[in-house]
């Protein structure tokens, strides 16, 4: 199975981050979390310090499935003001897959034109950004456009990481996920 990267800024917001990497693990899926500084310490915008697996310089991007950007603030400006990201998700996004949550949307993915055409949804207030970026915004909690999976906010993280594993390995398999993590109904259902 390829391995996929949550990528962690100083002020990321922590149930964005955290949500995904449990959920994907609970799937079996190979997730890594990344520091973008030579720490492997990073603490989000709540004061919660998290230690990641690896910083970017350790990490072999290589074959990666999905790059995952949580939001938070100054967490998704930092993002964005990390070169060596924005250069890798421009590479990524011609064949594997990208996932952004809360204000990374309009924050990282758009200014590298990277939702171009798509649709795409964000964190209330950052629609301004999504459409300097080309996006065609929608105002839901995840959306799933091709290869890339937006999500608007704290609320919707769980949800945003049942999309991610549902695009990897089924909608059985989120179902599977989901139920067990006592989220109701007999469908989850994602805007495509």
């Amino acid at each position: 199975m390829q391995r996929s990267f949550v990528f962690l800024a100083e002020g990321f917001e922590e149930i964005e981050a955290l949500t995904p990497v449990d959920g994907l693990r609970r799937a079996g899926m190979d997730v890594k979390t990344v520091s973008i500084t030579d720490s492997h310490q990073v603490t989000g915008a709540h004061g919660v310090t998290v230690t990641a697996d690896l910083t970017f310089r350790q990490a072999d991007f290589d074959g990666a499935e999905w790059l995952i950007c949580p939001g938070g603030l100054p967490g998704a400006q930092n993002l964005h003001e990390f070169g060596a990201l924005g250069d890798l998700l421009k590479v990524h996004a011609s064949k594997g897959k990208i996932a952004a949550i809360c204000a990374s949307p309009a924050m990282v993915l758009a200014p590298l034109g990277l939702l171009e055409g798509k649709e795409a949804t964000g964190y209330p207030g950052t629609e301004k950004g999504l459409k300097a970026g080309g996006a065609i915004v929608r105002d839901e909690r995840v959306v799933v456009s091709g290869n890339i999976i937006t999500a608007n906010g704290p609320t919707s993280s769980l949800r945003f990481a049942l999309a991610i594993i549902s695009n990897s390995l089924g909608s059985h398999c989120a179902q599977e996920v989901g139920s067990a993590m006592l989220v109701y109904g007999k469908q989850i259902d994602f805007y495509f």
